[in-house]
């Protein structure tokens, strides 16, 4: 297959998909090391704090790659190290998998862990002003 000027085989493809599987197993390691250390901390919050998490994450990345125009295979290159970009690309990737895993496995546990139904007002401060009135 020509692809540019790149001529992809066949062995070509099954590398990339052999290194992606590692990344995967990569990925897997980390998770397990990590829940060892700071067991279910990731969504001790719940799901808005596990939403908040992934945004934070997404933050970091979109602020690297703003600086690069957008793009973010230069900010992958501009920002290495520890703190660097592939970093915050793996931690996303990372709670993605956990968030994706508690999603499909713990239905139930998801609608027991709702926080108590609280009457919230809405309000602009315009009804207390009203009965202040009358």
């Amino acid at each position: 297959m020509r692809l540019g000027h790149l001529i992809i085989t066949e062995e070509t493809m099954a590398n990339k998909w052999e290194r992606m599987r590692d990344i995967a197993q990569l990925d897997l390691s980390a998770l397990k090391k990590a829940e060892e250390s700071y067991g279910n901390s990731w969504r001790r919050r719940g799901g808005v704090g596990a939403f908040m998490m992934l945004a934070r994450k997404f933050d970091r990345i979109e602020h690297q790659s703003e600086r690069h125009g957008w793009d973010v295979f230069e900010a992958g290159e501009a920002f290495k190290g520890e703190a660097g970009l592939l970093d915050d690309i793996r931690d996303l990737r990372r709670y993605l998998i956990l968030c994706e895993e508690f999603i499909l496995n713990n239905p139930d546990e998801i609608n027991n862990e709702k926080m108590e139904e609280t009457e919230w007002e809405y309000s602009t401060g315009s009804e207390e002003k009203q009965q202040n009135q009358e």
